[in-house]
């Protein structure tokens, strides 16, 4: 996997995860403080072994690691509503 495509997932996962967090916060106290968090999602089984391996490599290194297991992801969808668009003439 190319380290773009990695790093664009794993930011929709982490945006995703933040928002999560709001909505539970008892899953924070969960997280150590100073953990590397690494999500491993099912629908997307090689983002789940390259960030797998990411983090092995780190817990040989003596870091605190959390896997977070992602069952499914929601299609994305805005909650904008009453949008209207409006040109400038410069």
């Amino acid at each position: 996997m190319r380290k773009e495509d990695l790093f664009k997932k794993n930011h929709i996962l982490g945006v995703e995860f933040d928002r999560y967090l709001l909505e539970h916060p008892e899953v924070l106290e969960q997280i150590p403080e100073n953990a590397e968090v690494y999500f491993l999602p099912e629908e997307d089984p090689e983002l789940s072994q390259e960030n797998l391996k990411m983090a092995e490599t780190q817990k040989t290194k003596g870091r605190k690691i959390v896997l977070v297991k992602i069952g499914k992801l929601s299609p994305p969808r805005s909650r904008l509503q009453d949008v209207r668009l409006e040109s400038l003439s410069f």
